[in-house]
């Protein structure tokens, strides 16, 4: 798991991120531990086929969707707007 110290670490890792390289498991320190999975517009494959495929990624998807209904669940708007400068020092 990485530790993001800025907001331009964390576009790095996200321009990075593709089909082959699709999760990203992050802390940030004073917010928590983060996973985010990218979703490519143009991909014919469905998120279901994909944890199918794969049992890790079924896995995490469940654990995210527990957290969520536990209250624990942010948008990715709400995660940016919510960092700031002192978080990464």
């Amino acid at each position: 798991m990485e530790k993001i110290q800025s907001s331009e670490e964390l576009m790095k890792y996200i321009k990075n991120m593709n089909s082959d390289n699709s999760v990203f498991q992050f802390s940030i320190p004073g917010k928590g531990k983060f996973t985010l999975a990218l979703q490519e517009e143009d991909d014919e494959k469905s998120i279901q086929s994909e944890a199918d495929e794969n049992p890790e990624l079924e896995q995490m998807i469940k654990e995210s969707q527990e957290q969520y209904k536990n209250g624990h669940g942010m948008s990715t708007s709400e995660l940016l707007n919510s960092l700031s400068k002192k978080d990464f020092k």
